[in-house]
C-alpha cells in the first residue's frame, strides 16, 4: 500500500515512517527540507520536497497514494508573528485534503488534538464533546479550526479519521519543547524551578501505532483520544530524576510567579523575536488539568499505552544513544 506522510521530521510523524517502513508499505515524505527528512529516513522510503502551505507541491505527492497520514503542525506556544499558527495548521490541512480530494486519496488520518475537547479542571473527558468556545491560546484555536475544516471534508463525503494524542515524548528527532527536553534539561541542571500543573502525556511510538491502527480499522469520522495518564509536572519530574539518579526534584514555582515571569518574557519577545522562557500558552495548558480518557481506542482499535515510567526509561537509552544527557 503506498502510503504519504506530512510532517514526518516531527515525533509523530518519524513513528510513523519507521512503522510502515517495518510493515512493508510503499512510504511517501513530505518534506520542507529533503536533507533534514535523510538524515533520519536514509533510502528506506521515498522523499519529496513539499510544504503544506503550498499547495501545488502537494499533488504529486499524493499521486496514486491509498492513505495520506497528515501529522504536519505547528504545535509552539509562542511565536512573534502569531499568523503562522492559521497558516499551517488552518490552511495546511485544508490544502491536504484539497489535493487528497484531486488526488483520489482512500482515506486521511489527521492528527488533531486533545485540546479541541471540552472539559473543567478535574474532569475526566472523552471524544463525545468538542469544545465550541474559542480556547485560551493561538495554538489551541488553530487547531479548533483545523478540526472543523475537516469536518467539513468529512461532511462532503471525505474519509477522514481523527486522532487526539496527549503530551508527546519518546524516541525521535527533537523538536519542539516538550518532556523529551524536561529530561535533559534536568539531567544538565538546568531546571532550577518546575512550573505549576501538569499534562497528559503518552508515548511517541504509541500514538503512531494508534494512527496505523485507526488507518485500517477505524471508520469514517472515528475519533479516537491516545492517552496514557494525566501527571503533575512534579510526579513528571520526580519519575525522570528517579531514573537519571537524581537524588533532589526541583521545587514548584508559585503560580502568580510563573504567570509574571511568562507576562515579562513575552513583553520582551515581542521587541527581540526570541521566545521566551515560559510562553503564556504553555502554563495556560498545564493550568487546564482535565483529564483525557483512550476507553475508545482500546476497545476499537486494541490500544494500549506504555507506562509512563517504562516509557521514560526508553526515552533516557534514545537520549543517551544520542549524546544529549552527557
Amino acid at each position: 500500500m503506498r502510503t504519504l506522510v506530512t510532517g514526518a521530521t516531527g515525533l509523530i510523524g518519524y513513528d510513523m515512517v519507521q512503522q510502515l517502513v517495518a510493515g512493508g508499505h510503499e512510504v511517501r515524505v513530505l518534506a520542507r527540507s529533503v536533507e533534514k527528512a535523510r538524515a533520519l529516513f536514509s533510502n528506506t522510503c521515498t522523499i519529496l520536497q513539499g510544504d503544506v502551505t503550498e499547495p501545488q507541491s502537494l499533488a504529486p505527492a499524493m499521486e496514486g497514494c491509498e492513505i495520506v497520514f497528515h501529522a504536519a503542525g505547528f504545535p509552539e506556544q509562542w511565536m512573534k508573528d502569531p499568523a503562522i499558527f492559521q497558516q499551517v495548521n488552518v490552511e495546511g490541512t485544508r490544502n491536504v485534503l484539497n489535493a487528497g480530494t484531486s488526488a483520489g486519496v482512500r482515506r486521511v488520518v489527521y492528527t488533531s488534538t486533545i485540546d479541541v475537547f471540552a472539559a473543567r479542571a478535574g474532569e475526566s473527558y472523552d471524544e463525545s464533546v468538542l469544545d465550541t468556545q474559542p480556547k485560551g491560546t493561538y495554538y489551541e484555536r488553530s487547531k479548533q479550526d483545523a478540526d472543523r475544516v475537516a469536518v467539513e471534508f468529512l461532511s462532503r463525503g471525505m474519509d477522514i479519521v481523527f486522532i487526539h494524542p496527549a503530551g508527546l515524548y519518546g524516541p525521535g528527532p527533537m523538536g519542539s519543547p516538550g518532556v523529551n527536553q524536561l529530561i535533559i534539561d534536568l539531567k544538565k541542571g538546568k531546571i532550577p524551578m518546575l512550573l505549576p500543573g501538569g499534562f497528559p502525556l503518552v508515548y511517541s511510538e504509541d500514538v503512531a501505532r494508534g494512527h496505523l491502527l485507526a488507518a485500517s480499522s477505524a471508520a469514517a469520522g472515528d475519533r479516537f483520544i491516545l492517552s496514557e495518564g494525566y501527571y503533575d509536572l512534579t510526579e513528571v519530574a520526580t519519575i525522570v530524576c528517579k531514573n537519571l539518579g537524581i537524588a533532589k526534584t526541583p521545587p514548584v514555582m508559585p503560580l502568580w510567579m510563573g504567570k509574571a515571569i511568562a507576562g515579562a518574557g513575552e513583553a520582551i519577545s515581542s521587541i527581540t523575536g526570541k521566545p521566551p522562557l515560559i510562553p503564556k500558552g504553555q502554563l495556560h495548558f498545564m493550568q487546564w488539568k482535565a483529564i483525557p480518557k483512550s476507553e475508545r481506542a482500546n476497545v476499537v482499535l486494541g490500544w494500549k499505552a506504555l507506562p509512563f515510567e517504562e516509557g521514560v526509561k526508553k526515552t533516557i537509552s534514545f537520549l543517551e544513544s544520542k549524546g544529549l544527557l552527557s
